[in-house]
Protein backbone atom coordinates (compact mmCIF):
# COMPACT_ATOMS: atom_id res chain seq x y z
CA UNK A 1 0.00 0.00 0.00
CA UNK A 2 1.35 3.39 -0.83
CA UNK A 3 1.66 5.18 2.93
CA UNK A 4 2.05 8.40 0.28
CA UNK A 5 -1.64 7.68 -0.95
CA UNK A 6 -4.32 10.29 0.41
CA UNK A 7 -7.74 10.46 -0.80
CA UNK A 8 -8.65 12.94 -3.68
CA UNK A 9 -9.17 16.28 -2.67
CA UNK A 10 -12.91 16.85 -3.35
CA UNK A 11 -14.67 20.69 -3.66
CA UNK A 12 -18.29 22.02 -2.79
CA UNK A 13 -20.32 23.10 -5.85
CA UNK A 14 -20.06 26.83 -6.71
CA UNK A 15 -23.00 28.58 -8.67
CA UNK A 16 -20.10 30.62 -10.75
CA UNK A 17 -17.90 27.69 -11.28
CA UNK A 18 -17.34 24.20 -12.45
CA UNK A 19 -16.06 21.38 -10.80
CA UNK A 20 -13.04 19.63 -12.84
CA UNK A 21 -10.77 16.84 -11.76
CA UNK A 22 -7.39 16.99 -12.25
CA UNK A 23 -5.98 14.26 -14.96
CA UNK A 24 -2.20 14.36 -14.22
CA UNK A 25 0.38 16.72 -13.05
CA UNK A 26 3.91 17.26 -14.25
CA UNK A 27 6.86 18.98 -12.21
CA UNK A 28 9.75 20.28 -14.39
CA UNK A 29 11.74 21.33 -11.59
CA UNK A 30 11.47 23.12 -7.88
CA UNK A 31 9.76 26.22 -9.62
CA UNK A 32 7.73 24.86 -12.50
CA UNK A 33 4.79 22.10 -13.01
CA UNK A 34 2.27 21.53 -15.59
CA UNK A 35 -1.54 20.16 -14.93
CA UNK A 36 -4.19 19.05 -16.91
CA UNK A 37 -8.38 18.77 -15.91
CA UNK A 38 -11.17 17.40 -17.45
CA UNK A 39 -12.81 19.58 -19.95
CA UNK A 40 -16.47 20.07 -19.39
CA UNK A 41 -18.15 19.18 -22.90
CA UNK A 42 -19.72 22.87 -22.95
CA UNK A 43 -16.03 24.78 -22.41
CA UNK A 44 -14.89 26.20 -25.81
CA UNK A 45 -12.15 28.66 -25.56
CA UNK A 46 -10.12 29.87 -28.94
CA UNK A 47 -6.35 28.84 -29.36
CA UNK A 48 -4.68 31.38 -26.97
CA UNK A 49 -7.32 32.90 -24.66
CA UNK A 50 -7.14 32.40 -20.47
CA UNK A 51 -9.31 31.18 -18.10
CA UNK A 52 -9.78 31.06 -14.37
CA UNK A 53 -9.07 28.24 -11.93
CA UNK A 54 -8.63 27.76 -8.42
CA UNK A 55 -9.40 26.40 -5.43
CA UNK A 56 -11.85 26.74 -2.48
CA UNK A 57 -10.59 29.85 -0.53
CA UNK A 58 -11.90 30.99 3.11
CA UNK A 59 -14.96 33.36 2.34
CA UNK A 60 -15.19 32.62 -1.27
CA UNK A 61 -12.96 30.25 -4.04
CA UNK A 62 -9.80 31.37 -4.72
CA UNK A 63 -8.96 31.82 -8.31
CA UNK A 64 -6.24 33.03 -10.92
CA UNK A 65 -6.38 33.56 -15.02
CA UNK A 66 -4.38 31.22 -16.43
CA UNK A 67 -3.86 30.59 -20.33
CA UNK A 68 -4.77 27.22 -21.53
CA UNK A 69 -1.72 24.94 -22.89
CA UNK A 70 -3.89 22.55 -24.69
CA UNK A 71 -4.77 22.55 -27.69
CA UNK A 72 -8.76 23.44 -28.28
CA UNK A 73 -9.72 19.73 -30.19
CA UNK A 74 -8.15 18.36 -26.88
CA UNK A 75 -10.78 16.53 -24.18
CA UNK A 76 -8.59 18.02 -21.18
CA UNK A 77 -7.23 21.89 -20.48
CA UNK A 78 -3.82 21.79 -19.63
CA UNK A 79 -1.92 24.69 -18.01
CA UNK A 80 1.32 25.41 -17.00
CA UNK A 81 2.30 27.54 -13.62
CA UNK A 82 5.38 28.60 -11.38
CA UNK A 83 5.40 28.01 -7.92
CA UNK A 84 5.68 30.46 -5.63
CA UNK A 85 5.97 29.19 -1.80
CA UNK A 86 4.10 31.87 -0.12
CA UNK A 87 2.06 32.40 -2.63
CA UNK A 88 -1.72 32.66 -1.86
CA UNK A 89 -3.02 29.81 -4.68
CA UNK A 90 -0.03 28.32 -6.30
CA UNK A 91 1.50 27.66 -2.80
CA UNK A 92 -1.12 24.87 -2.32
CA UNK A 93 -1.72 24.43 -6.52
CA UNK A 94 1.41 22.77 -6.43
CA UNK A 95 0.34 19.97 -4.39
CA UNK A 96 -2.38 18.80 -6.43
CA UNK A 97 -2.81 15.51 -7.40
CA UNK A 98 -4.62 13.12 -9.93
CA UNK A 99 -8.49 13.14 -8.78
CA UNK A 100 -8.37 16.13 -7.09
CA UNK A 101 -10.77 18.85 -8.03
CA UNK A 102 -10.10 22.34 -9.01
CA UNK A 103 -12.07 25.20 -9.35
CA UNK A 104 -12.62 25.86 -13.68
CA UNK A 105 -14.28 29.44 -14.90
CA UNK A 106 -16.86 29.44 -17.23
CA UNK A 107 -16.18 32.02 -19.55
CA UNK A 108 -12.49 31.96 -21.28
CA UNK A 109 -11.38 35.14 -22.53
CA UNK A 110 -8.09 37.11 -23.87
CA UNK A 111 -6.12 38.83 -26.75
CA UNK A 112 -3.48 36.92 -27.67
CA UNK A 113 -5.70 35.30 -30.68
CA UNK A 114 -5.36 34.95 -34.16
CA UNK A 115 -8.72 37.32 -34.77
CA UNK A 116 -7.00 39.90 -33.18
CA UNK A 117 -4.02 40.16 -36.24
CA UNK A 118 -4.19 40.73 -39.87
CA UNK A 119 -3.03 38.50 -42.39
CA UNK A 120 0.45 38.02 -42.55
CA UNK A 121 3.49 35.14 -43.53
CA UNK A 122 5.41 35.13 -40.43
CA UNK A 123 3.97 34.60 -36.85
CA UNK A 124 6.55 35.47 -34.31
CA UNK A 125 5.13 33.95 -30.63
CA UNK A 126 7.60 35.42 -27.92
CA UNK A 127 7.21 34.29 -24.52
CA UNK A 128 9.56 34.50 -21.34
CA UNK A 129 8.82 32.27 -18.31
CA UNK A 130 5.22 30.36 -18.32
CA UNK A 131 4.52 32.58 -21.11
CA UNK A 132 4.92 30.00 -23.03
CA UNK A 133 1.55 28.28 -22.59
CA UNK A 134 -0.95 30.46 -24.98
CA UNK A 135 1.75 29.68 -27.57
CA UNK A 136 1.65 25.75 -27.02
CA UNK A 137 -2.22 25.94 -27.39
CA UNK A 138 -1.43 28.55 -30.77
CA UNK A 139 1.20 26.20 -32.35
CA UNK A 140 -1.10 22.98 -31.87
CA UNK A 141 -3.98 24.09 -33.84
CA UNK A 142 -4.28 23.05 -37.41
CA UNK A 143 -5.86 26.64 -38.42
CA UNK A 144 -2.45 28.37 -37.35
CA UNK A 145 -1.12 26.63 -40.26
CA UNK A 146 -3.46 28.08 -43.11
CA UNK A 147 -3.09 31.35 -42.29
CA UNK A 148 0.91 31.71 -41.45
CA UNK A 149 3.42 30.12 -43.74
CA UNK A 150 5.60 30.06 -40.46
CA UNK A 151 4.86 30.11 -36.86
CA UNK A 152 7.81 30.60 -34.87
CA UNK A 153 7.92 30.10 -31.29
CA UNK A 154 10.80 31.97 -29.12
CA UNK A 155 10.86 31.04 -25.60
CA UNK A 156 13.14 32.41 -23.15
CA UNK A 157 14.05 31.74 -19.35
CA UNK A 158 16.76 32.12 -16.64
CA UNK A 159 17.79 28.08 -16.74
CA UNK A 160 17.66 25.33 -19.15
CA UNK A 161 15.44 23.34 -16.65
CA UNK A 162 12.75 26.18 -17.23
CA UNK A 163 12.33 25.12 -20.48
CA UNK A 164 9.41 23.59 -19.82
CA UNK A 165 8.38 21.39 -23.27
CA UNK A 166 11.59 21.87 -24.45
CA UNK A 167 11.77 17.77 -26.36
CA UNK A 168 8.07 18.43 -27.83
CA UNK A 169 8.76 21.57 -28.78
CA UNK A 170 12.33 20.11 -30.57
CA UNK A 171 10.42 17.12 -32.32
CA UNK A 172 8.60 20.05 -33.89
CA UNK A 173 4.94 18.38 -32.74
CA UNK A 174 5.69 15.19 -34.12
CA UNK A 175 3.47 13.94 -31.06
CA UNK A 176 0.25 16.00 -32.47
CA UNK A 177 -1.17 14.26 -35.33
CA UNK A 178 -3.46 17.15 -36.55
CA UNK A 179 -0.30 19.15 -36.79
CA UNK A 180 2.47 16.97 -37.01
CA UNK A 181 3.02 17.30 -41.04
CA UNK A 182 2.50 20.98 -41.57
CA UNK A 183 4.08 21.61 -38.29
CA UNK A 184 7.30 19.72 -40.17
CA UNK A 185 7.79 22.05 -42.83
CA UNK A 186 6.36 25.62 -40.84
CA UNK A 187 6.92 25.35 -37.30
CA UNK A 188 10.17 26.40 -35.54
CA UNK A 189 11.60 26.36 -31.77
CA UNK A 190 14.10 29.12 -30.66
CA UNK A 191 14.81 28.44 -26.61
CA UNK A 192 17.17 30.68 -25.25
CA UNK A 193 19.17 30.50 -21.55
CA UNK A 194 19.56 33.49 -19.78
CA UNK A 195 21.49 32.51 -16.93
CA UNK A 196 23.51 29.32 -17.56
CA UNK A 197 25.10 27.92 -20.11
CA UNK A 198 23.15 26.63 -23.46
CA UNK A 199 23.28 26.82 -27.17
CA UNK A 200 21.48 30.12 -27.42
CA UNK A 201 21.98 32.60 -24.93
CA UNK A 202 20.72 35.90 -24.58
CA UNK A 203 17.69 37.46 -24.16
CA UNK A 204 15.14 37.81 -26.90
CA UNK A 205 15.60 41.54 -27.85
CA UNK A 206 19.25 40.84 -28.53
CA UNK A 207 18.32 38.06 -30.90
CA UNK A 208 16.20 40.29 -32.72
CA UNK A 209 18.67 43.02 -32.39
CA UNK A 210 21.64 40.54 -33.53
CA UNK A 211 19.73 39.11 -36.30
CA UNK A 212 19.99 35.45 -34.97
CA UNK A 213 16.36 35.14 -35.36
CA UNK A 214 15.97 35.22 -38.47
CA UNK A 215 18.53 32.96 -39.22
CA UNK A 216 18.42 29.07 -41.01
CA UNK A 217 15.87 27.94 -40.33
CA UNK A 218 13.50 30.73 -39.63
CA UNK A 219 13.47 31.46 -43.63
CA UNK A 220 12.62 35.20 -44.99
CA UNK A 221 13.29 39.48 -44.18
CA UNK A 222 16.67 39.41 -41.90
CA UNK A 223 14.30 41.74 -39.72
CA UNK A 224 10.96 42.34 -37.60
CA UNK A 225 8.83 43.42 -41.16
CA UNK A 226 5.77 44.62 -39.81
CA UNK A 227 4.02 44.42 -43.40
CA UNK A 228 4.81 40.39 -43.49
CA UNK A 229 5.36 39.44 -40.02
CA UNK A 230 2.73 38.82 -36.58
CA UNK A 231 4.11 38.93 -33.01
CA UNK A 232 2.12 37.78 -29.89
CA UNK A 233 3.45 38.57 -26.94
CA UNK A 234 3.49 36.94 -23.30
CA UNK A 235 5.46 37.21 -20.09
CA UNK A 236 6.86 39.03 -17.76
CA UNK A 237 5.40 42.98 -17.85
CA UNK A 238 8.79 43.97 -18.37
CA UNK A 239 9.05 41.92 -21.34
CA UNK A 240 5.86 43.18 -22.61
CA UNK A 241 6.57 46.85 -22.12
CA UNK A 242 9.95 47.03 -23.40
CA UNK A 243 8.47 44.94 -26.41
CA UNK A 244 5.37 47.07 -27.22
CA UNK A 245 8.08 50.08 -27.68
CA UNK A 246 9.99 48.23 -29.21
CA UNK A 247 7.57 46.51 -31.93
CA UNK A 248 5.90 50.59 -32.32
CA UNK A 249 9.09 52.37 -33.24
CA UNK A 250 9.21 49.30 -35.97
CA UNK A 251 5.68 50.38 -37.34
CA UNK A 252 3.87 47.14 -35.74
CA UNK A 253 0.35 48.21 -34.83
CA UNK A 254 -1.16 46.85 -30.87
CA UNK A 255 -4.68 44.58 -32.41
CA UNK A 256 -7.76 43.72 -31.03
CA UNK A 257 -10.84 41.27 -30.78
CA UNK A 258 -12.37 44.38 -32.07
CA UNK A 259 -9.69 46.35 -34.01
CA UNK A 260 -7.10 43.35 -35.53
CA UNK A 261 -3.59 44.98 -35.86
CA UNK A 262 0.57 43.65 -36.80
CA UNK A 263 0.58 42.77 -33.09
CA UNK A 264 -0.86 41.42 -30.06
CA UNK A 265 0.11 41.06 -26.01
CA UNK A 266 -1.43 39.43 -22.75
CA UNK A 267 -1.87 41.86 -20.16
CA UNK A 268 -3.67 39.95 -17.68
CA UNK A 269 -0.74 37.46 -17.67
CA UNK A 270 1.62 36.88 -14.26
CA UNK A 271 4.19 35.05 -13.64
Amino acid sequence: MNMHARPPQLLPEHAAFQTCAVRWVRHWNEHLFSFAIERPASFRFRSGEFVMIGLEGESKPLMRAYSIASPTWSDELEFLSIKVPDGPLTSRLQLIREGDQLYLGKKPTGTLVADALLPGKRLFLLSTGTGLAPFLSIARDPDIYDLFSQVVIVHSTRRVSDLAYHDELTAQLAGDPLVADQALLQFHYIPTVTREPFRTSGRIGQLIENGWLFKAPVSGDSALNPETDRVMLCGSTEMIKDFSVMLEAHGFEEGSNNKPGTFVVERAFVG
